[in-house]
């Protein structure tokens, strides 16, 4: 399903890094994909047999529409890559679109989800081996079929040794493929006849939205990208750009190469051809461009064929380290590092497929992608209404919850525009989903999900535990690429007040000396009197909201960081009687520069446009830390050289 994934799984697939603790199963792998990278893999992902073999059996469904079959198709898919990009930079994690499901829909969902998308990703595959086998039928005449199972075992072959590609290939390739699709288009555009698009519509305005659902399938890779996102650079920008400029490029030209295509063969040359790209440019590029089109198609085949088995094959492997299915579909070869059983499985099923009619492989593979776009629209709106504190994309689908809301009615439409057939095989993968939850994975796993914090918060009923929110924080360390330093640390450890009435200054000061006392060995009210008399001499309120009490105490290597907050206010004077949020610096005068330095931090994090919502809408005291250790700032190392900014 995505034509890059290979490439740099299968040439890092021996650099793998494990992390052996509490959870043996979790594997990382290193952030080395580019912004060239991402789009060549999105891009790679999307051209294959949608567009190359698909045509031809869409022109037949809707005639000359079919353009409009492909644009609409192209539309859809713009929303549903908005809303994925926000999830994939929110929780850049392997396992893409199954990750985020089962973090905000929860674990039931999760296996449908990741069962849905093992599922459309080897039926593309399938796919992609049937338009590749009727490309190699034009040199060598055997059924199609038993070329597509030839070409199966070989790649399965393949990715079970983890055989390495050079991944500087792949971006030539896509390179070149779109390079030959824009010499296809110009060289064309000349040579279309419009008298070839009459009728527009020669089964009615309907067929082009039926049509559009079983075209879906050409769009399909790019929701798929978000599964490698813990191996992009910096992937808070590369994800979203590169999925939209990938989106863009590829909308553009399929609309373009159809056009020209319907434009230049009779309906009845095109209607029903396995291979229409490649027919119609010999009508106007001659034998040797007919060609070069026919190998660029080979090739895109290749690609999306070998990576869908490795793609498809790591839900299977996905879903084994969550324990919702079988450990053994997550067991390694011990000599190639690659789950061999899932790998084995993913193949088994894909040369299955390749019997069965086309029309209906294409239709199934196009609604699974539509459910995901579907599920993507929904975790969305679940992730803000639900108000989980450490979501946070750093790209926002925009139009909220409009776009989300015509992207599910949209999305629902083309499905039943498909027909019943799609029903049925719609309720047996939700049935096969379901049931291997219940019986399998119900026991063994227990995870918080957004959906229990969305239905906490209507109900008011303690349902979550916490989890989720520490998981995504990791996410967005990770992310990230925080390094936590001395200023963390302290925080990590403060004393956190949630003083949930109005009181005056007078009073906080004094609750503070209470607490902050026993903690470093000083009289509380020797400590409340100092923070009170550093008050009458000069008021630290430095703004309607905050104020930053700080004292010196004697003794040295002394420095602790209170947090407070009082959600009904802290009374400082009679024009500041809602002080929401206090920071206390309390140390010993030898630790003045990290004192500085610690008021430098608290200042940039209290800048940030959302700091007063995510304060007040903490959930507890953990929830009032991750305000402060996930805020943006210039982060140091222990020497107090700068290392990492926080983006």
């Amino acid at each position: 399903m995505i034509p890059g994934i290979i490439l740099e799984y299968q040439n890092r697939i021996k650099s793998v890094i494990f992390s052996r603790g509490k959870d043996k199963s979790r594997l990382k792998l290193r952030r080395e994909l580019g912004l060239l990278d991402i789009f060549c893999i999105a891009t790679g992902s999307m051209i294959s047999s949608g567009i190359f073999v698909l045509t031809g059996i869409a022109h037949s469904q809707a005639g000359p529409g079919v353009i409009l079959s492909y644009a609409i198709a192209g539309l859809l898919a713009g929303i549903g890559m908005l809303n994925a990009a926000e999830l994939a930079t929110a929780m850049p994690k392997a396992g893409g679109d199954y990750y985020f499901i089962t973090r905000s829909l929860g674990p039931a969902m999760g296996v449908i989800a990741g069962i849905l998308n093992w599922f459309s990703i080897s039926l593309k595959s399938a796919f992609a081996l049937v338009g590749m086998a009727a490309f190699v039928n034009l040199f060598v005449s055997i059924d199609v079929r038993i070329i597509g199972l030839v070409l199966c075992t070989l790649f399965v072959i393949t990715n079970l040794t983890g055989t390495a590609h050079a991944g500087k290939l792949q971006t030539l390739m896509v390179l070149g493929l779109l390079a030959l699709m824009s010499s296809y288009v110009f060289t064309g555009l000349p040579h279309v006849n419009i008298n070839n698009f009459q009728p527009f519509a020669p089964h009615g305005i309907k067929s082009i939205f039926t049509t559009a659902g079983f075209v879906f399938v050409a769009y399909g890779g790019l929701i798929k990208i978000s599964s490698i996102g813990e191996e992009v650079r910096n992937p808070s920008r590369t994800l979203p750009l590169g999925m939209l400029l990938s989106l863009f490029t590829v909308f553009i030209i399929y609309t373009l190469m159809v056009f020209v295509t319907a434009g230049i063969l009779p309906a009845e040359k095109l209607n029903n051809s396995l291979t229409p790209i490649t027919d119609c440019a010999s009508e106007f590029m001659g034998i040797w461009g007919s060609r070069a089109l026919g190998f660029a198609a080979i090739l895109a085949f290749m690609s999306t064929a070998n990576a869908g088995i490795m793609a498809a094959s790591r839900y299977l492997f996905a879903l084994s380290r969550d324990e919702l299915i079988p450990k053994k579909f997550g067991s390694l070869n011990n000599h190639s590092n690659v789950p061999s059983t899932a790998i084995l499985v993913t193949g088994l099923f894909i040369a299955a497929s390749l019997f069965l009619k086309l029309e209906i492989l294409v239709e199934a593979a196009s609604l699974v992608l539509i459910m995901g776009f579907i599920l993507s629209c929904i975790c969305v709106i679940v992730l803000r209404e639900s108000r989980v504190q450490n979501y946070r994309p750093s790209f926002k689908a925009p139009l909220y919850p409009g776009l989300q809301i015509a992207g599910i009615l949209g999305f629902i439409l083309l499905i039943f525009e498909m027909g019943h057939e799609v029903f049925i095989i719609l309720a047996i993968l939700f049935l096969v989903g379901i049931t291997s939850y219940w019986i399998y994975g119900r026991k063994r796993i227990k995870k918080d999900y957004a959906l229990l914090h969305l239905i906490e918060r209507l109900t008011a009923r303690e349902l979550v535990t916490g989890s989720l929110e520490r998981e995504l924080k990791d996410v967005v360390r990770e992310r990230d690429e925080i390094v936590l330093d001395r200023f963390d640390e302290i925080i990590n450890q403060a004393l956190v007040l949630d003083i949930p009435r109005q009181i005056n200054w007078k009073e906080s000061f004094t609750l503070i000396g209470e607490k902050l006392g026993k903690r470093i060995n000083i009289d509380s009210k020797i400590l409340a009197e100092k923070l009170i008399e550093r008050e009458n001499q000069t008021s630290t309120l430095l703004s309607p909201f905050l104020a930053i009490p700080h004292v010196v105490i004697p003794g040295t290597g002394k420095f602790e960081i209170t947090l407070v907050r009082a959600k009904k206010g802290i009374i400082f004077s009679n024009e500041s009687q809602n002080v929401s949020a206090l920071f206390v610096l309390v140390g010993t005068l030898d630790e003045r520069n990290f004192h500085l330095r610690a008021l430098a931090s608290i200042a940039q994090i209290v800048q940030e446009n959302d700091f007063e919502k995510r304060w007040m809408d903490a959930r507890d005291e953990n929830g009032i830390r991750d305000v402060i250790l996930l805020g943006k700032r210039v982060r140091r190392d222990v020497a107090g050289v700068v290392s990492v900014e926080s983006l």
